[in-house]
């Protein structure tokens, strides 16, 4: 079977529910969408707000405090909130790329620290954080173990490889600029290759589910596992998936019976949150985002803006400003585009006002650096 770009673009929307609303819990919800980028505490509230009808902030903030969706360092060596009960799976699978990304890092070693010295110290560093502690307590937990201070690379290189969970210190979000962590409910098996060829099977599947059809290259985009490992997880699927063509004769995979709409059902506009994982989940980004804009909105140091989607895909960029959200299109739109537009601002701008109003303001500089954008409007709430 053949699918054109634009159809890979519509299977993307629906199956993360940007093509239309879903009356879901949150935790159902990101469990959907395989997980959600986090490493800003604003993105995932935003991120719900697209994708789930009448979302309302409380009842993240309800199945964050009890632990129902975790936040830790998963794909892409990034900060993801995912579902508990997912959690081990994925970060077995995630386990090769963790321990050779932070425990074999050059200043992790340059500080004294080698991964025979973390594989020590993680059972007592667990053991303390059963009940949660700060992130200033658990270095000098280390600290005091090693009888010497522990440099700020180690104990982050530490904390982002350790099974830890972050716990809420907000507000206004869950997450706030205090660091607090309690350990993994449920252990993942580490060093171990079989359990983590095992968990990134489950990884590939999910991200097919919730991303595909997609390619090797994107699936090691996503989750930032070595492409060797991927095609031995595909492999491992292999009964279990359907290969597919894709444009100019890309070989992609799917779950049988996956959602495929057609590349010409409507796409209604969205205004994604800074960092939306559908802007960086594959490799080929023109998926979603034309290949003109990409550096655009993904700038030299990794940070990616707020985005908007016209037609599915990217046209441009947003921001909180005072009094409303201000939307500046990379081209110009249609009246109907720019009424569906202020449609969609008007309640997220409410949704941001009750909590943090100017939520990416310390990312301004890159609209006071220059954005080429045809035009700027500040949509009122």
């Amino acid at each position: 079977m053949v699918i054109t770009a634009r159809a890979l673009n519509r299977s993307t929307l629906h199956r993360q529910l940007l093509l239309e609303r879903e009356p879901l819990g949150v935790a159902e919800a990101v469990r959907r969408v395989v997980g959600l980028q986090a490493q800003h505490p604003g993105s995932p509230y935003v991120a719900l707000w697209n994708r789930v009808t009448q979302f309302e902030p409380e009842h993240l903030d309800g199945a964050v405090s009890g632990f129902e969706l975790v936040r830790s360092t998963l794909m892409r060596l990034t900060l993801h909130l995912v579902h508990a009960e997912d959690y081990r799976a994925f970060r077995e699978g995630m386990e090769p790329t963790l321990r050779g990304s932070r425990l074999h890092d050059p200043r992790f070693t340059a500080a004294g620290f080698t991964a025979a010295d973390a594989d020590a110290l993680l059972p007592g560093l667990l053991a303390y954080a059963e009940s949660t502690r700060t992130g200033a307590e658990l270095r000098e937990h280390i600290a005091k173990g090693r009888g010497e201070p522990v440099e700020a690379v180690v104990w982050r290189m530490v904390r982002q490889y350790a099974p830890l969970w972050h716990a809420p210190t907000g507000p206004p979000w869950s997450f706030g600029t205090k660091q607090a962590f309690v350990t993994a409910r449920e252990l993942p098996v580490l060093g171990d290759p079989e359990a983590s060829a095992a968990g990134l099977a489950v990884l590939v599947r999910r991200y097919l589910e919730g991303f595909g059809p997609a390619s090797i290259p994107d699936m090691a985009q996503f989750t930032t596992a070595p492409r060797g490992l991927v095609r031995e997880a595909v492999k491992t699927l292999e009964g279990e998936l359907e290969r597919l063509e894709g444009p100019g004769g890309t070989v992609l995979y799917d779950v049988p019976g996956a959602p495929r709409p057609d590349g010409e059902v409507p796409a209604p506009p969205r205004l994604l949150a800074m960092w939306d994982s559908v802007l960086l989940a594959y490799a080929d980004r023109g998926r979603v985002i034309p290949p003109e804009y990409r550096k655009l909105v993904i700038r030299v140091n990794g940070d990616t803006l707020p985005t908007l989607l016209v037609d599915g895909y990217v046209a441009g960029v947003w921001r909180p400003v005072e009094g409303g959200i201000e939307v500046s299109p990379f081209h110009p739109l249609a009246a109907a585009d720019w009424e569906a537009v202020g449609a969609e601002a008007a309640p997220l701008g409410r949704l941001l006002a009750a909590r943090d109003p100017h939520v990416y303001r310390r990312y301004d500089h890159w609209w006071v650096k220059g954005l080429p954008t045809v035009e700027s409007r500040v949509l009122a709430y």
